[in-house]
């Protein structure tokens, strides 16, 4: 079992309530393990001054190339329905706010939102605290692009890899495009987001007028027929969140082709990549995207301060510290 698994089951078992852990002789002899100590977001583990983030130039904006990712706060694990409840029970408006602040301390200044459940709740009270982000929204086929425009002020739209997935699957792509010619019209910049290589692909060599694109690493919206082919005519019991190790070098590829901005997306494989990777795993991204590109990156921490951990690495990655 992976570092990562184990922690995972601790995790969401500590929420269960009245469950025991532990061998059956532990329970006979009624002693309990001792419980994980949960880390607190504002706790600083030493007195030194927090490593910044390199930055980037996006649009008219330097932003940090580590920007923070909003899939755990709103429970969103990509691992399955209990971890996603043990997200959501865990980020509270408070620890999300308080997040949002430590995020900052380390020169994080921008933010893949979403505007989803609470989310513009908690946005405004991190705003009302003194804390500033840059939003990059993804834009649902729920929202409205104007009114995201009116109320949030982003620096940019980025059309959901779900939806546009969904197009280039159906093959109404023609629709996503007119989509990003309206959100042009508002002002801000304007993205694509994707899971699959071969969009970026089409984009780019259709001309469309879109300032970037944001690409998960690994193509977790492959079609039955697809995952067939793949398996030898298997089929994985959860095919959206099956992570294929050979699918990130083919997303690289096509980050590095194009010269428009690009941000790469669910580089330690929503978690399944165990704690001696993470390293690797950001050194390959940041080895494999264009030095104007930046990375997507969200945490979950309960146990570990994750945000020092990530801003370390690539502190370090792009300062050759």
């Amino acid at each position: 079992m992976s570092n990562t698994r184990r922690k995972f089951l601790q995790s969401t078992a500590a929420l269960a309530a009245g469950v025991m852990s532990g061998t059956t002789a532990r329970m006979a002899a009624g002693q309990q393990p001792a419980p994980q100590a949960e880390y607190t977001p504002t706790a600083e583990p030493s007195n030194a001054p927090p490593v910044q983030v390199p930055k980037m130039k996006f649009g008219n904006a330097e932003i940090s190339r580590l920007v923070l990712g909003v899939n755990p706060m709103y429970g969103f694990s990509h691992y399955n329905n209990n971890f996603d409840l043990a997200m959501r029970a865990w980020y509270t408006p408070g620890r999300v706010c308080e997040v949002l602040h430590h995020a900052n301390s380390f020169g994080i200044n921008a933010f893949n939102y979403v505007n989803v459940n609470r989310a513009p709740e908690d946005l405004a009270r991190f705003q009302s605290e003194g804390g500033k982000m840059h939003l990059i929204i993804q834009v649902t086929a729920n929202d409205d692009p104007a009114a995201l425009v009116r109320d949030l002020k982003p620096l940019a739209l980025q059309r959901r890899g779900e939806e546009i997935d969904a197009a280039f699957r159906n093959g109404s792509m023609a629709a996503e495009h007119e989509w990003c010619k309206r959100a042009r019209d508002l002002g801000v910049l304007v993205g694509v987001g994707t899971h699959k290589p071969e969009v970026i692909e089409m984009v780019e060599e259709q001309g469309w007028d879109v300032d970037f694109y944001s690409g998960c690493v690994y193509n977790r919206t492959r079609s039955p027929e697809e995952w067939r082919k793949l398996l030898n005519g298997q089929l994985p019991e959860m095919p959206s969140d099956v992570y294929v190790q050979d699918d990130p070098p083919k997303m690289y590829k096509v980050m590095r082709q194009t010269p428009k901005t690009c941000f790469a997306f669910k580089i330690l494989a929503a978690g399944r990549i165990p704690d001696n990777g993470i390293e690797k795993a950001f050194r390959t991204a940041f080895d494999s995207i264009k030095p104007h590109d930046g990375v997507y990156v969200g945490v979950f921490p309960r146990f570990k301060d994750e945000l020092r951990e990530n801003a370390g690495i690539v502190h370090s990655i792009l300062t050759k510290a």
